[in-house]
């Protein structure tokens, strides 16, 4: 696919836009003014893969709390502010990377140019935010409710005001509950935004209703070479983001490297813990820094068959199980160290 070219933006050390990989964001779910728990769900989020971390900043204290997380993390900190334009300039003060802002909330014209003059100051970028359930009356009277169409014009006034302010590093965001109104947004705007967009299906829902409506927006979205960050917005863990979004990034070609593990459905002939045996191989996989496929079969009729396009696989058979490489049957491993033995071929690979 042909990414969109969009504006290089520095975030802290880490460049996006200009096709630059696209970048794996996700939010904390901390009290941000708690130092030690936000930290230490940072810290998580990292050895997942999370590329850029956001904190909600509700508080004065929270603002002030980003100069000790800052200190005690590896990955660009973006804080999120609404409706109090003093947080925004606190959390720049504090070491921010970037502010995420929907300036229609901020308040008037006086306090938006009082936040962008910070950021000017400090040469960190402002994420232009806007969401369906931020629609200014007068674009919901225009275009009879919530429209991709207003969703755009709303999010382009805003980059529009800052601009005129004299500041252009920008990025933007324009996210819907409603998957395939947020998709025809984000073909609107890619053709009259030049800054870098940060893509994501809002409010999406638990981990599977959220990750099927992440995985069919952002697909969409992502095949058509729009987007430079990307957060799967997930009701849940935001461990299990990284883990979508890397996943997706990785179906779509836009992500390599990582253990792909690849699973049969199950069936009648199955006669091993496939399900359970599966998500322990998943996570076990996790870290390991190799690019290949591992595959789990559920049984010895089918498996080394199925198996034969994965780098390494095991089939599971009645309290046994094969272990396989490049497609060739290696030899029979008893069921309880079937992931041992998986474990000791990764442990060697290459080798």
């Amino acid at each position: 696919m042909t990414r969109k070219d969009t504006k290089v933006i520095n975030i802290g050390g880490r460049k996006i836009g200009g096709g630059n990989p696209v970048a794996i964001q996700s939010m904390t779910n901390t009290k941000t003014e708690d130092v030690e728990s936000t930290v230490a769900q940072i810290l998580d989020l990292e050895k997942a893969g999370c590329e850029i971390i956001r904190c909600a900043v509700p508080t004065m204290e929270a603002a002030q709390a980003l100069k000790e997380i800052k200190k005690q993390i590896h990955i660009p900190l973006v804080a999120d502010i609404h409706f109090d334009y003093r947080l925004a300039i606190a959390a720049i003060e504090n070491g921010a990377d970037k502010i995420r802002i929907n300036p229609g909330n901020i308040g008037s014209e006086d306090r938006v140019r009082a936040v962008v003059e910070k950021a000017k100051e400090y040469e960190i970028p402002i994420r232009v935010g806007v969401n369906s359930g931020s629609l200014e009356k007068n674009l919901l009277e225009k275009y009879g409710g919530v429209t991709a169409e207003g969703i755009v014009e709303s999010a382009l006034d805003k980059v529009h005001m800052i601009e005129n302010m004299g500041y252009d590093n920008l990025v933007v965001s324009i996210k819907s509950s409603d998957v395939m109104m947020c998709v025809k947004a984000h073909e609107l705007i890619a053709k009259k935004c030049p800054y870098p967009l940060h893509v994501g299906i809002t409010e999406s829902g638990t981990l599977l209703s959220g990750n099927i409506k992440s995985s069919v927006g952002l697909g969409i979205i992502l095949y058509q070479g729009i987007g430079d960050t990307i957060r799967v917005s997930l009701t849940g863990d935001p461990l299990e983001e990284i883990k979508s979004a890397k996943l997706i990034l990785k179906a779509l070609g836009l992500r390599k490297g990582g253990i792909e593990v690849v699973s049969c459905p199950t069936c009648g002939r199955t006669k091993i813990d496939l399900i359970g045996l599966a998500n322990k191989v998943e996570t076990m996989v996790a870290e390991y820094p190799l690019d290949i496929k591992v595959a789990v079969m559920g049984c010895v009729v089918n498996g080394p068959g199925e198996a034969r396009e994965a780098d390494l696989g095991i089939a599971g058979g009645i309290g046994e199980g094969l272990l396989i490489k490049k497609g060739e049957i290696i030899r029979k491993v008893k069921e309880d160290e079937l992931l041992d033995a998986l474990r000791n071929e990764l442990e060697h690979w290459g080798e």
